[in-house]
């Protein structure tokens, strides 16, 4: 089948960093689906215009149109990736290019750290209508597994940060946040009375399940937990089945508020 049409727009965060985007038009112009906006916010070192994500864009363009873009420091986006600090400022420009095409219900669909930017950018900047949080860290810092060992080497050491921008096309902010930002289970409270959806997999190598409870349990309602047999790590794990499940659980969530 092939992937849905997608429209290409720069977009212009609060602090003035370029951000590469695209728009994907729902694939059923009804109107209770018309008017339903999802902003996609991909994993550290991803984007939107890789194979997974154009997919899952796809699937989700089934049950509203989707916006799409890449963090600073990825891809074609400007700037240096924070690693889920100003990153909220990005994610803020894709909602209001959502809202500015015609949107009414937004929801933000994040992915690993986009999870983390998801959570902090709907509790301390507010304007979306629902949250899903997919294999996110609920706490900074955490090296408890080994790829996340690996992806503070890359974030910490030169050396590391070089092979980021060759190989992933990721160019990573030197030196430590100062100051340490909101943590996600530290803004998941905030959020409330917007809908939160938390999903992890059991199988997830980076973060274990431990951290979808923490977000969970502090979060206030409305809010859900998906703990998902099999599933590994954010998107390149995630099953179309999985993506109908979320969408169905937005468009649900969002017909019915």
């Amino acid at each position: 089948m092939p992937l849905a049409p997608h429209f290409h727009a720069m977009l212009r965060t609060k602090d003035g960093v370029r951000i590469d985007a695209a728009h994907t038009p729902p694939r059923d112009t009804a109107e209770r689906r018309a008017d339903l906006g999802v902003v996609l916010a991909h994993g550290f070192t991803g984007g939107w215009r890789n194979g997974t994500a154009r997919r899952i864009a796809h699937v989700f363009s089934g049950f509203g149109g989707v916006v799409c873009f890449d963090f600073r420091g990825h891809g074609r986006s400007g700037g240096t990736s924070t690693v889920g600090d100003l990153e909220v400022l990005d994610l803020d420009s894709a909602v209001r290019h959502a809202r500015s095409i015609g949107y009414r219900r937004i929801a933000v669909v994040g992915f690993s750290m986009g999870a983390a930017v998801a959570v902090r950018h709907a509790g301390l900047h507010g304007g979306v209508d629902a949250v899903v949080a997919v294999s996110g860290p609920a706490r900074w810092y955490y090296r408890g597994t080994r790829p996340m060992r690996q992806v503070h080497w890359a974030i910490e050491r030169p050396f590391g940060r070089l092979i980021a921008r060759v190989a992933k096309r990721t160019r990573i902010a030197r030196g430590p946040w100062d100051p340490i930002p909101l943590s996600p289970h530290e803004a998941a409270p905030l959020i409330s009375p917007t809908p939160l959806l938390v999903v992890h997999g059991d199988r997830d190598a980076f973060f274990p399940i431990e951290h979808a409870h923490q977000l969970y349990g502090a979060a206030r309602e409305p809010k859900e937990l998906w703990i998902e047999p099999g599933y590994g790590h954010a998107e390149t794990a995630a099953t179309p089945g999985l993506i109908r499940r979320i969408g169905g659980w937005i468009r649900t969530t969002l017909t019915e508020a």
